[in-house]
């Protein structure tokens, strides 16, 4: 009996060290929760034909868009804090106009270049299924005392009182490879602008998007487009040279009133080995830009060549009824 007893103690001392050996000498590491996620870390997701597309934004970027994958392929180039997908605005303050000089920012300032944190500020962020939403304090682009080619920063202050709230949805009306992009930017009531210059959406994208392609809304093709740089009527879409893999913008609301032959702009920077497309949309008024709420609405397309192509024909057709 007692031999018995004691080979029942000595194989329960060997289960309990099996045990403590699994939790790693945490007694309590069974039963601990994984530790929280870092606020502005965020994925979303959302089948569009062979694969999904992946959004996911970081506390880095202060909520922006750092990473959009699909078909196992990176569309963005998130390098420093200007290069992601995300929002900005320009401002003339009741001067000439220069661009970057008054430049809100959503992801952050050129001064935190490629470090972990941003002047901007995140204030909410909800990600659930397909759908994003935030709210921003953005920062300036320059800090005060920094320059633009040779022009001083206007203002004096490194964080904004200029806000962003955007609502980003995978998917619209049956078309999987869309992305409605509604964002609203509040300019304060305070500051005196006669030209305002809101970039609804940007898109910086790796330099093997090397082929540039324009929507024909007549004939409903995707046409050669030249590198630029700048903007034109057309939605614009960047595509890899097989047209495996493309990404562009739409937007019914454009072109801004007096601004007709602008609003879809395409960058090559051949140095930095990025590409970029852009949605602009223009205010202009001698008296006086308004303060308050902004809102615009664009569509990110995103998939092969052939799928934007597709995607921005039934687009048009849906806003030209």
């Amino acid at each position: 009996m007692k031999l018995v007893v004691k080979t029942i103690l000595v194989l329960l001392a060997l289960t309990s060290v099996s045990i403590m050996a699994a939790l790693q000498f945490h007694p309590g590491a069974a039963t601990e929760p994984p530790p929280p996620p870092v606020f502005g870390d965020a994925t979303i997701r959302a089948k569009a034909g062979t694969s999904d597309i992946v959004i996911r934004t970081t506390a880095r970027t202060a909520g922006a868009i750092h990473s959009l994958t699909w078909g196992g392929k990176e569309f963005v180039d998130s390098f420093d804090h200007g290069r992601q997908i995300q929002s900005a605005s320009n401002f003339d303050s009741g001067k000439e106009f220069v661009p970057e000089v008054f430049n809100p920012t959503e992801a952050g300032s050129l001064a935190d270049g490629r470090g972990p944190t941003s002047t901007s500020k995140l204030l909410e962020l909800s990600a659930k299924e397909n759908e994003l939403t935030t709210l921003n304090r953005m920062a300036f682009w320059l800090k005060p005392g920094e320059k633009s080619l040779g022009n001083p920063a206007r203002n004096t202050v490194a964080l904004s009182d200029h806000y962003l709230t955007k609502r980003v949805t995978i998917g619209f009306k049956g078309l999987p490879h869309a992305i409605e992009y509604r964002t609203t930017f509040l300019v304060p009531n305070s500051e005196k602008h006669t030209y305002a210059q809101f970039e609804a959406v940007t898109g910086y994208m790796p330099a093997e998007f090397n082929t540039f392609l324009r929507f024909d809304s007549k004939k409903g093709q995707l046409l050669p487009l030249t590198d630029g740089p700048g903007e034109q009527a057309d939605p614009v879409v960047l595509s890899s040279a097989d047209r495996k893999h493309a990404m562009g913008v739409y937007a019914p609301g454009l072109p801004s009133k007096g601004f007709e032959g602008a609003g879809y702009g395409r960058f090559r920077f051949a140095p930095e080995k990025v590409v970029k497309w852009n949605c602009v949309f223009r205010l202009k008024n001698q008296d006086g830009v308004l303060g308050g709420d902004h809102q615009f609405r664009c569509f990110v397309v995103v998939g092969t060549a052939a799928d934007c192509e597709a995607t921005l024909a039934a687009l048009h057709k849906e806003f030209t009824k």
